[in-house]
């Protein structure tokens, strides 16, 4: 029942910034793990950033890879059910097809998350 759409993919240049949205319906929880997972052209999959909740300090937590940090900021709406990817200092590099991912687990199992459609992401140089 839980469904993910994500947008506001594009072309942009290097150096620019781009916003995606990942807007979540159905049965769904702002207790979920939701983020985002992106894949290149010959390449696999792989995890980008996600934000999680901690039942104990009543806050999100945020966890990015290593090659965004700095540059990528993941942030929810105050309901919970859409998540933001604004994505700043943009490199060819980051050109991929940018999913959103949600699970119910502190950290997003590929294998057993909800996936949206993707989204396309062009930086040119």
């Amino acid at each position: 029942q839980v469904q993910l759409v994500e947008s506001g993919g594009g072309l942009v240049q290097a150096g620019g910034s781009l916003r995606l949205s990942c807007a979540a319906s159905g049965r769904t929880f702002n207790s979920y793990t939701m983020g985002w997972f992106r894949q290149a052209p010959g390449k696999e999959r792989e995890f980008v950033a996600a934000t999680r909740w901690s039942g104990r300090s009543n806050t999100y937590y945020a966890d990015y890879t290593d090659s965004v940090k700095g540059r990528f900021t993941i942030y929810r709406s105050n309901a919970g059910n859409t998540v933001y990817l604004q994505m700043n200092l943009l490199k060819p590099e980051d050109t991929a097809i940018y999913y959103c991912a949600a699970d119910r687990s502190p950290k997003i199992i590929a294998s057993l998350a909800v996936w949206g459609q993707g989204t396309l992401v062009t930086v040119s140089s």
